[in-house]
């Protein structure tokens, strides 16, 4: 029983900013490392941040410098802060996480994704 839930969408224009959550929840022994991906209209699923477990991070070449991503373990949550958001970024986001479950194996786990709409 693990559950990834992301909030935070919606619609913002040009330039403007959105900060997307997911928090984990559930039977959780270990998380390894939290993403986020997003696919938009017509558009196979893409990479968009990732974080390790040692505050690692990566990005896709078309957000760095406007995304960051961070993670409160405590809390079992990953961000996004989202800034100078272009129509492009339009896409549904998908959190997605490595989890160790207690007493089990390792899991890759998915949110059911939330909307950004970026549009005036």
């Amino acid at each position: 029983q693990v559950q990834l839930v992301e909030s935070g969408g919606g619609l913002v224009q040009p330039g403007g900013s959105l900060r997307l959550s997911c928090a984990a929840s559930g039977s959780i022994a270990i998380i390894s490392a939290m993403r986020w991906y997003r696919q938009g209209s017509g558009k196979q699923r893409e990479l968009v941040a990732a974080i390790t477990g040692g505050a690692g991070t990566n990005y896709a070449d078309d957000v760095k410098g406007r995304f960051t991503i961070s993670r409160d373990g405590a809390k079992n949550t990953v961000s996004l802060q989202m800034n100078r958001l272009k129509p492009e970024d339009s896409a549904v986001y998908y959190c997605n996480a490595d989890i160790l479950r207690i007493g089990s194996t390792w899991y890759t786990h998915w949110g059911q994704g939330t909307r950004v709409t970026v549009s005036s």
